[in-house]
């Protein structure tokens, strides 16, 4: 099985960020590349993950708001969980 093809990146930073990142690699046991790499791959799976979008038509997002609005089914297991304070607000 053949490697995939590498494609360089090219791109200017601050001394100060440059400092930065060597730093966390060198703390993460990774060299510079592969720390921006897994960082900026990591950064990009967050972005894509949050654009989802849907299309729906007037009547479809009627009956989506409804079923949002609607009052929760009687679930203990929920309204245990709903009853617990945050794990932030404790």
């Amino acid at each position: 099985m053949n490697a995939p093809a590498s494609k360089v990146i090219n791109f200017r930073a601050p001394a100060a960020k440059q400092a930065l990142i060597d730093h966390a690699a060198e703390v993460s046991g990774m060299n510079r590349t592969e720390f921006i790499l897994d960082a900026a791959c990591e950064r990009a799976r967050e972005v894509l993950a949050d654009q989802t979008r849907f299309a729906l038509g007037r009547d479809e997002l009627k009956r989506f708001n409804a079923r949002l609005d609607a009052p929760l089914a009687k679930n203990p297991a929920i309204r245990r969980l709903l009853a617990k304070p945050a794990p932030w607000e404790k």
